[in-house]
């Protein structure tokens, strides 16, 4: 009796190769489909950040402006997460104040010098503005709160919402803050109208008349905003607003309302913002490259390592080969007759 050999894949090799394209599968879903979606403008949001500076206002108790005063600028960004998930949007309530040392802290914020509350709505992806939701003010631009995500080396248009119309921004190289390095983006605004306020006459030095139309000017002295490149985070902003009044018609400042040149986030702001950006950052580049990476490694090798397995045949037996059949010409037959 003889014995042929036939092979089988094992249990192990298709464990191998199931395993391994399940993990390349993985891959590529995290690396196409799963992190982009994660990029997305958070709906949960819940912070505050503080800029603090020198400069001069008005003084409405000495009736004159007044200099080198300590100025904080105080905002608040929470997420209204009910509207958020029924439109799908970002939908961010802004309230922001600005304090002197006489008026911070506040038992009321309409104490402050001034004081504003806002809604900002976004597509969550693009960070494009979003006319919905009961929004207010109406923006445009391209950033405001925050930057797009994978912010580019370019000039882009940021929303001032005292001026009323977007500025450009130009890209201006890299800055570190707190050891962490963004994208550092300047730009100025250039004195504009920006309405009109009924004032006494005496504030425009014209004691005269007991009230005046005054028109409201405001310029920005210039604007600074570092960014986190992938996540468009804010790690640093710094303002040099001024605010002014001019006669009906005037071509010259009359009465300085705000005016400061550099009012700039705290360190304690700074850092906040920093921590920030790092946990985006681990997050994406887990989803985004971390795990796609080691999925599709583990997976090439899993695949490798069963087609070994199925070309050596490991698992193979050998099988017992059946009787085998005489031959009809050679063997015996009742007809034949023995010798004696």
């Amino acid at each position: 009796m003889s014995r042929t050999t036939s092979r089988t894949a094992s249990p192990l090799s298709l464990v191998s190769l199931g395993l391994g394209t399940f993990l390349l599968v993985l891959a590529a879903l995290l690396a196409w489909y799963v992190e982009p979606r994660a990029e997305r403008t958070p709906i949960d949001t819940d912070t505050t950040t503080v800029f603090t500076g020198t400069g001069s206002y008005f003084d409405t108790d000495k009736i004159e402006t007044v200099r080198g005063k300590r100025l904080t600028i105080t905002r608040q960004v929470r997420a209204d997460v009910a509207a958020s998930e029924k439109s799908g949007r970002a939908v961010w309530d802004v309230v922001t104040s600005v304090d002197t040392a006489k008026s911070l802290p506040a038992a009321d914020p309409h104490d402050a010098l001034q004081w504003t509350q806002e809604r900002w709505v976004t597509h969550r992806a693009t960070n494009a503005p979003v006319h919905c939701c009961g929004e207010e003010p109406t923006f445009e631009g391209e950033a405001y709160l925050k930057f797009p995500f994978d912010v580019e080396k370019r000039t882009y248009t940021w929303w001032d919402n005292t001026l009323g119309a977007t500025v450009p921004l130009r890209f201006s190289g890299t800055k570190k803050i707190q050891g962490y390095e963004g994208y550092r983006f300047t730009g100025t605004v250039a004195p504009a109208r920006t309405g009109s306020r009924l004032v006494p006459g005496s504030i425009l030095g014209q004691p005269e008349k007991s009230q005046v139309l005054a028109e409201e000017w405001y310029a920005n002295h210039r604007v600074e905003l570092v960014v986190d490149q992938l996540t468009g985070r804010v790690l640093y902003a710094a303002i040099g607003p001024r605010k002014t009044l001019r006669t009906p018609g005037g071509t010259k400042d009359a009465a300085v309302l705000l005016d400061s040149r550099r009012i700039a986030f705290t360190p304690r702001t700074q850092r906040e913002q920093v921590a920030l950006a790092r946990d985006d950052n681990d997050r994406l580049t887990l989803l985004g490259t971390t795990l796609p990476i080691g999925a599709g490694a583990l997976g090439v090798l899993l695949v490798a390592a069963g087609i070994v397995f199925v070309v050596r045949g490991r698992g193979g037996r050998e099988q017992p080969e059946g009787p085998k059949r005489p031959d009809p010409d050679t063997s015996p037959t009742t007809l034949e007759t023995s010798t004696m």
